[in-house]
């Protein structure tokens, strides 16, 4: 199986088990079933399956026993930080995370051009570095979300850096339709290396602009996706993906 197919239906499988587990299908304590059940349920190796249950572990949605098996994890606050099961209860769309992004990350870059340490500025670059090598959606979506991480912890105010993280997982969707769209390649628009650009210039004026510009770009690309449920435009974009893959010469 190619990376990017092997990519998209991990993310598939995490984003559906994740989907039970914060909606109350799969109670805390139950049992997910076995890797070899779950790779027949959704037609995967059981390597896929096996990084999807990672992923869950990560986000310590489940507990996995040696020997015993994967257990849904009790969700309590200090585990729920994310906020993102708060969030998705609303049924958010793309263009309302894109408004919530707006104020957010202009303050952040704002600040970011401030007090931009040369780690910070490392961190940035290497994520660039990273998106522009990545030959397939999922790992261009990784580095998108690590370039904006990086910029929100060089702003040196952590409120705003878990703000953004709380946001992490509905930006990740939104990344995997951005990276895959080749629309947004808009001319004259700006993208990470110019929004880099700025930032090691110090210039926060033009930070500030880049980084609006950059993010409303998607309110004039994305059309009937903008108002779309971001949990339906995900799932129906890596159906699309998957199938663009498997027909691929």
């Amino acid at each position: 199986m190619p990376s990017s197919q092997r990519g998209l239906l991990t993310e598939r499988i995490a984003r559906q088990l994740e989907h039970e587990i914060r909606s109350g299908e799969l109670a805390a304590g139950v049992k997910l079933p076995s890797e070899r059940e779950l790779a027949e349920q959704f037609a995967a190796s059981r390597n896929v399956v096996r990084e999807a249950l990672r992923r869950l572990e990560a986000q310590h949605l489940i507990e996995v026993a040696p020997g015993r098996g994967s257990f849904v994890s009790e969700q309590n606050a200090g585990q729920a930080s994310s906020y993102d099961a708060l969030y998705r209860a609303g049924r958010p769309t793309a263009r309302q995370l894109i408004e919530a992004r707006i104020p957010l990350e202009v303050e952040i870059v704002g600040l970011a051009v401030e007090r931009a340490t040369q780690a910070d500025l490392d961190a940035m670059r290497r994520a660039n570095e990273v998106l522009a090598r990545a030959t397939d959606v999922v790992h261009k979506a990784r580095a998108d979300l690590d370039f904006h991480d990086a910029i929100a912890a060089a702003s040196g105010n952590p409120v705003l850096r878990i703000m953004l993280s709380s946001i992490g997982g509905m930006m990740f969707e939104m990344m995997l339709r951005s990276n895959s769209d080749p629309s947004i390649g808009e001319p004259g628009v700006p993208h990470h290396p110019e929004i880099y650009e700025a930032i090691v210039a110090r210039d926060a004026e033009l930070a500030r602009s880049r980084m609006r510009e950059h993010l409303t770009l998607g309110l004039r690309t994305y059309g009937a996706d903008l108002d779309v449920s971001l949990d339906v435009m995900a799932r129906q974009h890596i159906e699309t993906l998957m199938r663009q893959s498997r027909d691929a010469p």
